[in-house]
């Protein structure tokens, strides 16, 4: 019988202790309603230029790792190809900085902010239905970042309301992925680990 190998996280990760470089990941997955969801998913992927971040597309999802803007960009970049006028499409995303048990390896930050895939998009915008929840790991007023986050969205006019686990966002997609880039920016400098999971939706049949 084969002996079971346990990862161990109390300490050091499966060997590692935590990034000493400045990544920021998002993993995502993409699910289109529709029988072409192959065509789309992987040809949305492939009209993403990831020279700037590492990638890989697995059976599950997809990961993007690297500078911040670049991961941001190049997610926004995914969906944004991904969408068809008249497709049900949904998004669950999980942004991560600073979790303990990552590793420096299976990344790419590049040396400059500068934007591949923004100018490929900046003309297409449809409306999203939007909910997140944010965890700030490793502090006790936790609800107090989460209140400062929640509040600027109310503040740029996208805020929807909030109900149980998640608060509910409504706005251009360009809108939506500004505060992204907004909310994990902010958390980057205040916090030493959180975790931002948003879910994206078009073009629902159930849509208010």
């Amino acid at each position: 019988m084969q002996e079971k190998q346990y990862v161990q996280y109390g300490s050091c990760c499966a060997g590692s202790c935590g990034a000493s470089k400045d990544i920021t990941g998002c993993r995502f997955s993409l699910s289109p309603m529709s029988d072409r969801y192959v065509e789309i998913i992987l040809g949305a992927i492939e009209q993403v230029d990831v020279s700037k971040v590492w990638s890989k597309t697995e059976r599950l999802s997809t990961l993007y790792r690297g500078r911040r803007e670049h991961v941001i960009d190049a997610v926004k970049a995914c969906f944004v190809h991904a969408w068809q006028p008249d497709v049900h499409m949904t998004m669950e995303m999980t942004f991560s900085k600073g979790c303990p048990g990552d590793t420096d390896a299976e990344s790419y930050l590049a040396e400059d902010t500068v934007l591949r895939n923004e100018s490929s998009m900046k003309e297409i915008h449809f409306p999203v239905d939007c909910k997140i929840s944010l965890y700030p790991m490793g502090v006790s007023n936790y609800m107090e970042f989460i209140a400062h986050v929640v509040n600027h969205a109310v503040d740029l006019g996208i805020y929807a309301g909030s109900t149980h686990y998640v608060t509910v966002l409504k706005g251009d997609v360009h809108a939506l992925f500004d505060y992204f880039a907004w909310v994990n920016e902010y958390c980057a400098n205040e916090l030493s680990h959180y975790v931002l999971e948003a879910t994206l939706s078009v073009n629902s049949p159930t849509a208010e």
